[in-house]
């Protein structure tokens, strides 16, 4: 936990640049009827029925810094995918970073070996020389900050009914963009003092 507050701390550094991870699942579901659209005096109304269109996955990058965050809509999230991105994140958005600092939980995708297991060896070195990785304590998730920016893409993106993989890209995209463009940022406060006091009882006591 200590080691996510104090990196959280450090000054902006455009050649190593801080960069939270996240991803979360999307269940697909389209309309059995037409909307009723709203009119003067009356709501929109939906039927409660749905179709089911199976899920996709969206991984998240978030650099509270720069007040920029980039969404990837993919089929699945295996360690394939997190290497791809990997791979996207260290090549087109960040190639001139001389390394990012990644937080992210600790899925066991998230890991060198997952690029290993991708790319050839010398790709896989090339890529994890890259990046200087940050993992959350377990049940410590809250500690990343790419998980608030999912929270606020669930309130005002994902909240409604999104029938395929081409709305949740055209939808996430667009949200990205407003977001992107005010350079909204998290305005992170909680430091490892605070954690000392605050959760004292996560760590542990000695008897002298």
């Amino acid at each position: 936990m200590e080691d996510v507050l104090e990196v959280y701390h450090r000054p902006l550094d455009p050649l190593r640049p801080l960069v939270c991870m996240d991803e979360q699942p999307i269940q697909l579901l389209d309309h059995t009827r037409e909307r009723l659209p709203s009119a003067p005096g009356a709501v929109a109304k939906e039927d409660f029925e749905y179709q089911r269109g199976g899920t996709c996955n969206l991984f998240i990058d978030f650099a509270p810094l720069l007040g920029q965050r980039h969404l990837s809509v993919t089929d699945r999230r295996t360690q394939a995918d997190w290497a791809a991105w990997v791979k996207d994140l260290v090549d087109e958005r960040y190639p001139d970073a001389e390394q990012i600092v990644l937080v992210c939980d600790n899925l066991n995708t998230h890991t060198p070996a997952a690029l290993y297991a991708t790319f050839s060896p010398n790709e896989a070195r090339r890529l994890t020389e890259k990046l200087e990785i940050h993992y959350t304590p377990k049940h410590g998730s809250w500690l990343n900050m790419a998980e608030i920016e999912l929270s606020v893409l669930g309130r005002q993106c994902l909240d409604r009914r999104l029938a395929s993989q081409a709305v949740v890209k055209i939808e996430t995209a667009a949200w990205e963009a407003r977001r992107n463009a005010a350079h909204t940022t998290v305005d992170w406060r909680f430091t490892t003092a605070d954690a000392r006091i605050k959760l004292k009882h996560l760590y542990p006591s000695t008897q002298l």
